[in-house]
C-alpha cells in the first residue's frame, strides 16, 4: 500500500476513537530508516479538552488501540514499528490552524535561504495571513515571511 494511502488510513481509523477521548492527530508519517520501517502517529490534547498535554499512558492507550486495527486490518506488508508520542514542545505548525492556534507564542523560522543575513528568524507569531508568517520581533517590528520561503516554522522552547 503507498505511503499516502496508509497515512490515510491511519487518520480514518483513528477519527472517532480520538475524539472519544479527547484527542486529535498532529500527524502521521510511514517512513524507511536504515533497513527498518516507522508508523509514526503524532497526536495532542483537542483544543477545549480537560486535562494538560499528552502522557505516556495516553500515548499506550491510543497506540494499543492502533496496534489492534492495524493488525486486523493488515493493510501494511512490511514488518514495521509503531510509535504513539506528543508533538513535544517545539512542535512543527504543519496546518494553517496550527498558526492560528498558536498566536501569540514565541516561534522559530527555519528559512531555505537567509534574510537579512538570517537563516532562523524568531519572534511572536501574530498568524499565517494570505500565505505570509507574521512575526514580532523583540522591538515588536514587524517581520512578513512568505510560506515559500520558510522550511519549516516551530514553537520556540525557552526555558
Amino acid at each position: 500500500m503507498a505511503k499516502s494511502k496508509i497515512k490515510d488510513l491511519v487518520a480514518q481509523e483513528l477519527e472517532t476513537f480520538l475524539q472519544e477521548n479527547g484527542y486529535e492527530l498532529y500527524n502521521v508519517e510511514f517512513v524507511k530508516e536504515a533497513k527498518d520501517w516507522f508508523l509514526r502517529v503524532y497526536i495532542d490534547r483537542a483544543q477545549g479538552a480537560p486535562g494538560g498535554g499528552i502522557s505516556t499512558d495516553d500515548c499506550e492507550k491510543v497506540s494499543r488501540f492502533l496496534s489492534a486495527r492495524m493488525d486486523e486490518l493488515d493493510p501494511i506488508e512490511q514488518n514495521y514499528y509503531l510509535e504513539v508520542s506528543s508533538p513535544g514542545m517545539d512542535r512543527a505548525l504543519l496546518k494553517e490552524s496550527d498558526y492560528a492556534r498558536f498566536a501569540g507564542n514565541i516561534v522559530d523560522v527555519t528559512l531555505y535561504q537567509g534574510m537579512n543575513g538570517k537563516k532562523v528568524i524568531t519572534g511572536k507569531l501574530e498568524g499565517l495571513f494570505d500565505g505570509i508568517i507574521v512575526l514580532l520581533d523583540e522591538k515588536n517590528n514587524k517581520i512578513e515571511i512568505p510560506m515559500e520561503k520558510a522550511a519549516k516554522t516551530k514553537l520556540a522552547v525557552i526555558f
